[in-house]
């Protein structure tokens, strides 16, 4: 029973001990981490994401006469692949033709209609003018017999003789009033055929402009270069199955390399910071280890909605000084656009800045001891701050704070 006692003693003992050890209170350490105060240059950034684009670029047009033969849309049926490199001349779209061949048909059967009308004008107007004439020449015998019968009433009666002459005045006014009659009719059968011969001259143009508009259905290059089809409003590409319309016909570009831009959108926030001809920092996603420099070439002044974003952004164009043969458009990049520099300017990591009401301080080693100091701090970065007073170049900053921060009393300026 005393061993039996003793065993169950050293078995409490033992868990006991394991809860002590497992449930100790540890005291939790800190690693203290310090940073040298920096002189140099201080930039403030933006950073913002991009698209490649040339700063110029031909465009590849479609038909540039839609709204004069009345078609307002026109399909692209075929292309070339994005990024085919054409020389001038080489096919590049075509265009589908079902609703101008509509319309070609509808000219036609206009045209054969017109020229039915107008071929039976003519018909009409060469009888009537032909009776006209026949008139013409009658009316002109009966006065001549009417004169033959005065020359020989001349030994007659007076009554006969003034019968006669009457009867020669009726033949004379008839032929007279004929012959008036003949040229109105004349001019009047030369202005209806002109009215139709306009008709279908018009038609005949019109008809001709629709067959000189579908043979610009077959796109060409206008010059050397290298395809890029044209971006939606919403981003997406301009290929077969889209539509031109006779307001915006651009079917395609033709980039020029030499000169290439980063489109890119500044949020509302950090864009009062951007202005043009700030220097520009852009690195191409596709090729990360290499870095160009470029500059602001333009703002927008009115923000925009774009695709899956919440808050309004403003269009910036940058230009990229560099040229290279690996850039295309629509390839992503990262910009940084440097918006203001402070030069020899003392600054740290803005972990290290601690602030109690309006006073700023930083924890500063000396002697391998923290010691409070308030400092001045100006503009700051991502990742920086400025610091105008209290600190100088030797020192060193804690990033982490200490133990016991508040019993370390305050240096003030």
């Amino acid at each position: 029973m005393k061993k039996k006692k003793f065993v169950l003693i050293g078995i409490g003992v033992v868990l006991v001990a394991s809860l002590w050890y497992f449930l100790r209170d540890e005291g939790v350490t800190t690693e203290m981490i310090c940073v040298p105060v920096e002189r140099g240059d201080f930039d403030v950034s933006v950073f913002t994401s991009g698209e490649l684009e040339a700063k110029n670029s031909t465009d590849i047009m479609g038909p540039s006469r839609l709204r004069q033969v009345r078609v307002n849309n026109a399909q692209i049926a075929d292309m070339v692949p994005e990024g085919t490199v054409v020389k001038e001349g080489d096919w590049v779209a075509t265009l589908d033709r079902t609703d101008i061949s509509n319309r070609i048909l509808d000219r036609e059967t206009e045209l054969e209609q017109l020229e039915t009308s107008f071929t039976q004008a003519q018909l009409d107007t060469t009888m009537e003018l032909r009776n006209a004439r026949n008139d013409l020449i009658n009316l002109q015998f009966a006065y001549e017999e009417a004169k033959i019968s005065l020359e020989q009433s001349q030994y007659e009666p007076p009554a006969t003789i003034r019968q006669a002459e009457i009867s020669m005045e009726q033949a004379q006014r008839a032929y007279d009033q004929a012959l008036e009659n003949y040229e109105l009719r004349k001019q009047q059968a030369d202005a209806r055929m002109q009215e139709i011969t306009s008709s279908l001259n018009q038609v005949r143009r019109r008809y001709q402009e629709i067959l000189d508009v579908m043979d610009e259905f077959e796109i060409y290059a206008p010059q050397d270069g290298m395809v890029i089809y044209r971006r939606n409003w919403d981003g997406t590409r301009f290929g077969v199955g889209s539509q031109i319309n006779a307001w915006d016909n651009t079917v395609a570009t033709l980039p020029d390399f030499s000169v290439m831009m980063s489109r890119t959108y500044v949020n509302e926030i950090d864009i009062s910071k951007v202005r043009v001809n700030q220097p520009t920092e852009v690195v191409v996603d596709a090729f990360p280890d290499k870095t160009y420099s470029g500059y602001v070439t333009e703002v927008a002044n009115i923000g925009e909605q774009r695709p899956n974003q919440d808050a309004r952004v403003f269009e910036v164009k940058i230009q990229i000084n560099e040229s290279d043969t690996i850039m295309r458009p629509a390839m992503t990049t990262k910009n940084t656009i440097v918006t203001h520099v402070e030069e020899d300017v003392l600054y740290i990591p803005i972990e290290g800045i601690h602030a109690v009401d309006t006073i700023n301080y930083v924890f500063v080693n000396i002697n391998d001891r923290p010691v409070k100091q308030q400092v001045i701090t100006g503009i700051r970065n991502d990742d920086q701050i400025i610091i105008r007073e209290g600190l100088e170049e030797a020192d060193r900053v804690y990033l982490t704070v200490p133990p016991d921060p508040d019993n370390i009393r305050l240096n003030t300026l």
